[in-house]
C-alpha cells in the first residue's frame, strides 16, 4: 500500500492512543462541525453506536470535551467484522464569551448536536449615537 492511502491517512487521524498519563485505552476522534453565529456556536459530532445515556460533553476552563463510549448492539456471535468501534474522544478550545449554563445537547441517529449561546455582553449590539 501507498504511504499516503485512505485507509494509512484514516488510521493516524481517527484512531489515536490516549496520553499515557489517563490510560491505555484508543479512541476515536469523531468528525466534528463548528459553525459560529451571532447566536453563538452550532457544534454537531457524528457519534454512530453512542447511546444518548453514555454521552459525556462538559466545558472546564474553556475546553469542551465529547466522551462516548460506543457499542456493537447486534446480538450473537460475529463471524466476520470490518470496523471496530471504542470510545470516541475530542476536545477543543472554545471562547469565553460563550454562557455554558445555557447549553443544549440532543443525540438523534447517531448525531450529537449541541447549541451553546453568547453571553448576552458577548452579543453585538447597535449603540445609538446622540445629536447635541
Amino acid at each position: 500500500m501507498a504511504p499516503n492511502s485512505l485507509t494509512e491517512r484514516n488510521d493516524a487521524m481517527n484512531v489515536q492512543p490516549r496520553e499515557e498519563t489517563r490510560s491505555n485505552e484508543r479512541f476515536i476522534r469523531p468528525a466534528v462541525n463548528i459553525i459560529e453565529t451571532e447566536e453563538g456556536l452550532f457544534v454537531t459530532a457524528d457519534l454512530p453506536g453512542a447511546a444518548k445515556e453514555s454521552i459525556d460533553v462538559n466545558v472546564e476552563k474553556g475546553v469542551l470535551t465529547i466522551n462516548a463510549p460506543a457499542s456493537h448492539s447486534m446480538a450473537g456471535t460475529p463471524v466476520y467484522r470490518e470496523f471496530e468501534l471504542g470510545s470516541y474522544f475530542r476536545q477543543f478550545t472554545i471562547p469565553e464569551t460563550l454562557d455554558h449554563s445555557k447549553a443544549k445537547a440532543d443525540f438523534a441517529n447517531g448525531i450529537l448536536t449541541l447549541r451553546i449561546p453568547k453571553a448576552e455582553i458577548a452579543k453585538p449590539r447597535r449603540i445609538e449615537v446622540q445629536v447635541g
